[in-house]
């Protein structure tokens, strides 16, 4: 297992300032971050609360949608926005970067099926997993991962997946998937193994999803929020529309595609949007929906840097992250 296209944490990734080498108080994460080689066998975490960074290093879902390719380039690069950031939490709480898988010169499901073993493992460990993308196909290796986890102990799992995301990625896959499908893919398990299929997409925009995807949306039984709907609207009523999802659910799953963003705070992706989402609002809701202690695993998608402008998209991807940490660290009273 991860004897080829991947790679362990490297230190150069993690650099920045340092007010101070002994008060963890004024640390920062490149100073309390460890490193993990997925390839060892003896790993083990016994601790209150962590979280593993894993990068997917693939846009090979983006180039078969015919998007924007770049965000191969994604993992590292936010790596180097998060270094910086205060260590806001207590000294319980365990950072470790697990590294990256890459898809070259192997496939797209390759390079899926690699992430779902990752994914797997960091579950195993009890570790919090905090996939770094690459295009947004991360998801599809994501899911499985975390499907392949709770199948361990119950043959009926009901995961519940929330996606930020101008779209549905409920496409038709005849000739292979790509980061416009992994949704659909996604549903076609739950309908093959019998599980329940619980889809709920956030910041939909109608110029950009085909009247035959709302009607894919609506046969599958997915719920979703248009964009337009959350800038005209006040935060309580999207909350209870997140709470008749949430009680549902055993277990969520969160994935933020970066193009639901407006392209003036994330112009750095693989389909820019005009229109899209203010990132405070998606704090919000973020934070809401992991309060719920549901949430077993998070990713962030599309971040391009061949296309970002002051690593703006980078910077943004880090602050999410930010948050989804400290969040889940006052929850656990960390």
């Amino acid at each position: 297992m991860f004897e080829k296209n991947y790679t362990p944490g490297d230190k150069t990734n993690w650099q920045g300032r340092i007010d101070s080498e002994s008060n963890f108080d004024a640390f920062r994460w490149h100073q309390w971050v460890n490193h993990l080689d997925l390839r060892e066998d003896n790993l083990s975490y016994n601790g209150k609360l962590a979280f593993a960074f894993i990068g997917f290093c693939c846009d090979e879902g983006v180039r078969r949608n015919k998007g924007r390719i770049g965000a191969a380039q994604g993992p590292d690069s936010i790596r180097k926005e998060l270094a910086n950031l205060p260590c806001s939490f207590s000294n319980e709480v365990k950072l470790f970067d697990a590294g990256n898988i890459y898809c070259k010169n192997i496939s797209l499901e390759e390079s899926q099926a690699l992430l779902s073993e990752a994914v797997d493992k960091l579950l195993s460990l009890n570790l919090f997993p905090i996939v770094l993308g690459g295009g947004h196909e991360v998801a599809f290796g994501h899911y499985n991962g975390i499907l392949t986890h709770l199948t361990k102990n119950t043959s009926n799992p009901n995961i519940g997946i929330i996606n930020f995301d101008a779209h549905f990625d409920l496409r038709p896959y005849p000739e292979g998937g790509s980061s416009g499908t992994m949704f659909r893919q996604i549903a076609d398990i739950c309908r093959d193994e019998n599980l329940k299929y619980s889809y709920f997409c956030i910041g939909i925009q109608k110029h950009s999803n085909t009247i035959e995807l709302f009607k894919t949306a609506d046969s599958l039984g997915a719920k979703y929020i248009l964009a337009k709907d959350i800038i005209h609207s006040d935060n309580w009523t999207m909350l209870e529309k997140l709470d008749d999802f949430i009680k549902h659910q055993d277990h969520i799953y969160i994935t933020i595609c970066s193009d639901v963003f407006s392209t003036a705070f994330a112009p750095g992706v693989s389909a820019t949007q005009p229109l899209g989402l203010d990132p405070e609002k998606v704090l919000i809701f973020l934070k809401y929906i992991l309060k719920s202690n549901k949430v077993i695993s998070f990713d962030i998608a599309e971040v391009s840097p061949r296309f970002d402008l002051d690593n703006t998209t980078s910077d943004l991807a880090s602050v999410l992250i930010f948050s989804v940490i400290t969040t889940l660290s006052k929850i656990h009273n960390l």
